[in-house]
């Protein structure tokens, strides 16, 4: 079976009480917890699309990791805005994350019944607030690391095996694909799970429908009232 659930927003080394954005955040890691141990079998895999760990390093971080780490099944995970402990250029951090975890950065990994690939994602030229002379670089990195990550999971998957984009900011806005969602698309994907809005508003217009062959999720924390659920469209 594959879990999903993003944004956890762990704070256990210096904790940060997640209630100020509201009471439906009231001890989060615990209702999480509960449920992940009542849905997950050791062999599941879960996967973790972005905003991990408030952490600014990762000596922090690991304690949110290892907390992880202790739950059931194998976990997958992408950064995320807020993982400023998690820098782009992975391999660095994945010698030193508990045995349960990997960590995907512009590549992909098999997990049995599927192939899972992943970036973080940026806002795009359509969003509002974009500034091109700061968010540019950093729109134009991320959509060249998904076509690395979807070249490796069509490599790994061989034409046998679905595809999972794992990306942390929404490839849509609202119901309007941007260019992320149009790449996924065109590179094979058969699933994407993505996360960081909060807002029930943005709850309310996320795309959560199959476009293009495409099955797209959200799966932030909140939205899914703090369980994993199942990936669907596989």
């Amino acid at each position: 079976m594959i879990w999903t659930i993003s944004d956890l927003h762990l704070s256990h080394a210096q904790p940060k009480p997640m209630d100020i954005f509201g009471p439906h955040w009231r001890d989060h890691p615990a209702r999480i917890a509960a449920a992940w141990h009542a849905r997950v079998a050791p062999d599941d895999y879960v996967l973790i699309a972005g905003d991990i760990s408030w952490a600014m390093k990762l000596r922090d971080a690991l304690v949110d990791l290892r907390w992880i780490d202790a739950l059931p099944g194998r976990k997958v995970l992408i950064r995320g805005n807020h993982d400023y402990w998690c820098d782009r250029r992975v391999n660095p951090i994945r010698p030193h994350l508990p045995p349960s975890l990997t960590l995907l950065g512009a590549d992909a990994c098999d997990i049995g019944a599927a192939v899972v690939c992943g970036t973080r994602g940026w806002i795009t030229p359509e969003t509002p607030g974009y500034a091109p002379t700061t968010d540019a670089p950093i729109y134009q990195r991320e959509l060249t690391m998904l076509d690395k990550a979807l070249a490796h999971a069509r490599q790994l998957a061989a034409g046998t095996k679905p595809i999972i984009v794992m990306i942390h900011y929404p490839p849509f806005l609202g119901q309007q694909p941007t260019e992320f969602a149009r790449r996924i698309a065109a590179g094979g994907a058969t699933a994407c799970i993505y996360g960081h809005l909060h807002r029930r508003q943005d709850h309310a217009n996320a795309m959560n429908a199959t476009v293009d062959g495409v099955s797209y999720q959200l799966t932030a924390a909140d939205f899914l009232d703090f369980g994993p659920v199942a990936v669907r469209g596989l």
